[in-house]
């Protein structure tokens, strides 16, 4: 099993960082790849990021409600 690092893409060239407005999967959760896994509010738009990867989120870094910069970890998914 490898461990993918899920990092906040950076969506416009003025974006900085995003605050984490929700997790819409849970630690242990299987998630698909392509699949939604977190709302981010940055730059004054509201974005999803998906999964890089299928497998299970075994992470998250971030926690609803705090900011992070672009192209940092996020979140952890372990693939099957």
């Amino acid at each position: 099993m490898a461990k993918i690092k899920v990092v906040l893409p950076q969506y416009g060239m003025g974006m900085q960082d995003g605050e984490i407005t929700e997790w819409l999967k849970a630690v242990g959760d299987k998630v698909e790849a392509g699949e939604i896994l977190v709302i981010v509010e940055a730059a004054k738009s509201t974005v999803e990021v998906p999964s890089p990867e299928s497998g299970r989120l075994v992470e998250i870094v971030v926690p609803e409600g705090e900011t992070a910069d672009v192209r940092s970890h996020i979140a952890t998914i372990e693939t099957e």
